[in-house]
């Protein structure tokens, strides 16, 4: 079962109450569970055995020269304490390979760089949705072929697939709920109203209306 599967269906058993008004609930997310669902949304290329799974930025898995991307790693960052203006924000770094030069014969004759970036957002609830904006630069590689390649898979590419509408996945999981619980689960209205980051840890304020038949 997918991570962000798992997170709706204990969602879902957190709202089944009795009262089946909206309720508001608290839900805590460590950034080992978001780095779970990254892995799962956009680093779906296998790697060979051992090795974590990758995105292409460049090239194909199959030979040749590529640029490819691996291994993302999620932190938080709160107010700094000099600066009461300051937001706190995700941070997510990611291993970065590029072999640049001449592919011959399913291989690529050139040069390999290995180094790590680093780029930063600020969750926000939009609706049903979970997104990510203000995406921030914080670390490049200085190589301005791979930079070229990074800077929009960083800022936009990533962000955009990171963005999950809970409401959906929720409903499509509860189709299923006749099998699983012996009720029939119809979510009415999901609507998160905040995501903030306190200390390791992102909290999402939110109400929502199961009907249970």
């Amino acid at each position: 079962m997918k991570p962000a599967q798992r997170f709706l269906i204990l969602l879902a058993a957190v709202l089944l109450l009795p009262a089946l008004s909206a309720r508001a609930v608290e839900v805590r997310i460590s950034a080992q569970a978001l780095e779970r669902t990254l892995n799962h949304q956009l680093f779906k290329t296998p790697g060979p055995p051992g090795l974590p799974n990758r995105y292409y930025l460049r090239g194909k898995p199959t030979g040749g020269c590529s640029v490819f991307a691996d291994n993302p790693q999620i932190s938080f960052i709160n107010n700094a304490p000099d600066d009461p203006s300051s937001v706190p924000r995700m941070v997510v770094k990611i291993h970065t390979h590029a072999n640049f030069g001449a592919s011959i014969r399913g291989h690529c004759i050139g040069v390999w760089i290995n180094i790590e970036s680093e780029v930063s957002f600020i969750p926000e609830a939009e609706d049903e949705s979970v997104g990510f904006h203000d995406a921030r630069i914080e670390h490049l590689s200085g190589s301005k072929e791979l930079d070229a390649l990074l800077l929009p898979f960083l800022s936009k590419k990533m962000p955009s697939e990171m963005k999950v509408n809970a409401a959906n996945l929720l409903r499509t999981l509860l189709v299923r709920s006749p099998d699983s619980t012996g009720y029939v689960l119809t979510l009415d209205a999901l609507n998160l109203h905040s995501m903030k980051i306190e200390s390791q840890t992102l909290v999402v304020d939110l109400d929502a209306t199961i009907k249970v038949d």
